[in-house]
C-alpha cells in the first residue's frame, strides 16, 4: 500500500499513531469483539447448573462449549471472509449483521428445555460469529500502518479476556440471582442494540477513498479463491503459525471451561466464587498479556521481524510448569494466584500471531487468510478442546473419582511446550516473508 493510498484510508504516521476515525473504529470493534466473547463463553460459567437442570453429562457439556459452536464457526468462516475480501463489500454491514444474528442466538439459548434446543440454538451463535472477526481483521489491516498493525489488532483482541472476564462475572452472578436461563437472554440483547451502533457510527474505508486509490484498488489483480490459498499455504511462517495457535486455543478453551469445574468440584466454590475467581485469571491477566504482547512485537519487531514472536514462543515455554504447579496446588487461593502468570504469557501471542497472518499475504488474501487461522483455532481448539476434555474426565472417573478434571488439566498444562515450539519456528521465516505493506 501506498502512502498516498493508505492516507487516504485515514492511516495516520507510525510518528504520530492513527486518525481519530481509525480510533473510534477500533474502540467499536474492541466493544463488539468483547460481545463476541462474552456470548461464545458465558456457557463455562454456566455449565455447571445447566448440567444440573437439564441432566447432561461431561461428554454433552463438552459438546455445547464446543463442536455444536465451533463445526459451523469454522465451515462458514472461510467463505464470508472470502466475501469480505471482495473489493465491493460493506464490512461494516457484515459485522453488523452478524452480530445481531449471534446476540438472538444467544438470548434463545436461555429458553431452551432440552439438550437438542440448547445444540441449536449455540449452532446458531456460531453462525453469527463467524461473520465477525476476518471483516475486522481486515478492516484493521487497511486503517494501520504495518509498523503498528501488531499493537492495533491486539487491542482488538483484548475483546477475548474482557469478554471472558465480563462473561464469568455476569454469568456467575445473574445465575446465583435468577438462574442461568436469565443470565443468557440478558447478555445477548444488548448486542442488539449495538449492531445499530456498528451500522451508523461505523465506516467503510474502501467508501472513503479518493478516486486515485479507487481506481489503483480497482486496477489490482483479483485472486481466485484457489490462488488465495496457493498464496497462503506457500509461506511455511503462516503454516507454522496456524498450527501454534490452533494448540494454543485447544487447549485455552478446554481450560477456560474445565478449570471453572475444576475450582467448584474440587476446591468446592460457588458458580459466583469461581466466576469472580477465575475473572482475575483469565480477564484481568489476559487483558494485560494480550496487551504487553502486541507491545512487545512492535517494539522489538521493528529492530528484527523474527521477535514478533519471540515473546509469545519462549513465554510458554515458561508458562508450562507453573501452569501444572497451579492445578496441583490443594489451597484454591495458591491455585489462582500460580494461574496468572501463565495467563499473562499465554495471551500475548493474539496480536503478533494475527499482524503476522496479514503480513504474510497481500491484502486481496488477508480476510481469508485471518479466517483459515479462524478455522484452525475454532474446529481444533474450541471444536476439541472442551469436547475430549470432558471425554478424558469421564473417562479417568472410575479411577480419579472427582478428581478426574485435574487430572485432565494436569496434562494440559505440559502440552502448552508444542506451540511454543511452533512459534520459535515461525520466527526464524519471518525475515523472509514479511511483506511490507
Amino acid at each position: 500500500m501506498t502512502d498516498k493510498a493508505a492516507s487516504s484510508q485515514g492511516i495516520a504516521s507510525p510518528a504520530t499513531g492513527v486518525s481519530a476515525e481509525t480510533r473510534t473504529m477500533l474502540w467499536i470493534l474492541l466493544i463488539v469483539y468483547i460481545f463476541n466473547f462474552l456470548d461464545r463463553q458465558i456457557v463455562n460459567i454456566l455449565a455447571e447448573p445447566i448440567k444440573a437442570d437439564l441432566g447432561l453429562s461431561d461428554t454433552q457439556l463438552g459438546l455445547l462449549a464446543g463442536p455444536a459452536f465451533a463445526v459451523f464457526y469454522a465451515l462458514l468462516g472461510i467463505p464470508i471472509a472470502r466475501y469480505a475480501d471482495k473489493d465491493g463489500t460493506n464490512r461494516v454491514r457484515l459485522i453488523a449483521l452478524a452480530l445481531a444474528v449471534w446476540s438472538a442466538m444467544t438470548a434463545v439459548c436461555g429458553l431452551a428445555q432440552n439438550f437438542v434446543q440448547l445444540l441449536f440454538a449455540r449452532i446458531g451463535v456460531g453462525v453469527g460469529e463467524a461473520g465477525c472477526t476476518p471483516a475486522a481483521h481486515s478492516l484493521i489491516s487497511d486503517s494501520v500502518a504495518p509498523e503498528k498493525r501488531s499493537s492495533a489488532i491486539a487491542f482488538y483482541g483484548l475483546g477475548v479476556p474482557i469478554g471472558s472476564l465480563l462473561g464469568l462475572i455476569i454469568g456467575g452472578i445473574i445465575n446465583d440471582l435468577y438462574g442461568w436461563r436469565i443470565a443468557l437472554m440478558l447478555v445477548g440483547a444488548p448486542g442488539l442494540l449495538l449492531a445499530l451502533v456498528v451500522l451508523f457510527v461505523m465506516r467503510e474505508p474502501r467508501h472513503s477513498r479518493t478516486a486515485e486509490a479507487a481506481a489503483t484498488a480497482a486496477a489490482v489483480t483479483r485472486l481466485s479463491t484457489g490462488e488465495a490459498m496457493r498464496e497462503i499455504f506457500a509461506s511455511r511462517a503462516f503454516i507454522y503459525i496456524l498450527i501454534a495457535s490452533s494448540v494454543v486455543a485447544f487447549l485455552g478453551y478446554g481450560k477456560a471451561l474445565w478449570t471453572i469445574s475444576f475450582f467448584i468440584r474440587s476446591h468446592g466454590l460457588s458458580t459466583t466464587e469461581a466466576g469472580l475467581s477465575m475473572a482475575v485469571v483469565l480477564g484481568l491477566a489476559g487483558v494485560f498479556g494480550t496487551w504487553l504482547g502486541g507491545k512487545m512485537a512492535d517494539k522489538f519487531g521493528a529492530r528484527d521481524k523474527r521477535h514478533i514472536l519471540t515473546f509469545p514462543a519462549y513465554g510458554m515455554a515458561l508458562a508450562a510448569p507453573i501452569l501444572f504447579l497451579g492445578y496441583f496446588m490443594e489451597d484454591w487461593r495458591v491455585a489462582v494466584a500460580l494461574l496468572i502468570i501463565p495467563t499473562i504469557l499465554n495471551s500475548a501471542y493474539y496480536g503478533p500471531a494475527y499482524a503476522c497472518v496479514q503480513g504474510l499475504v497481500r491484502p486481496q488474501a488477508r480476510a481469508v487468510a485471518a479466517s483459515i487461522m479462524l478455522f484452525g483455532q475454532n474446529l481444533i481448539g474450541l471444536g476439541f478442546g472442551p469436547f475430549l476434555f470432558g471425554v478424558l474426565s469421564d473417562a479417568l472417573q472410575p479411577l480419579a473419582g472427582q478428581e478426574s478434571v485435574r487430572w485432565v488439566l494436569y496434562g494440559a498444562a505440559w502440552l502448552g511446550l508444542i506451540p511454543a515450539f511452533f512459534f520459535w519456528r515461525a520466527s526464524l521465516r519471518l525475515n523472509a516473508e514479511l511483506k511490507s505493506g
